[in-house]
């Protein structure tokens, strides 16, 4: 899909068709990231830091289940 780089204000911004807000499943005001990878950038709505955050806090919660589970009681 090809895309145009426009004038947003004092900025440059690029429009998303409705058909590529559809299928990467976003509405205006949602985070889209750009990733570098060998082929050049990607975009995507995957977070790389958040996944990194949800591993360790699944690491956390199978280590302290049985804590965690007296907490929430």
């Amino acid at each position: 899909m090809k895309l145009k780089i426009t004038t947003i204000g004092n900025s440059a911004g690029v429009i998303l068709p409705r058909e590529l807000l559809a299928r990467l499943r976003l509405e205006k005001g949602d985070e889209l990231f750009a990733l570098e990878t060998p082929d050049g950038i990607r975009l995507t709505t995957y977070d790389p830091t958040l996944a990194k955050q949800m591993e360790v806090a699944e690491e956390v919660m199978r280590k302290r289940r049985t804590l965690l589970h007296k907490l929430a009681q």
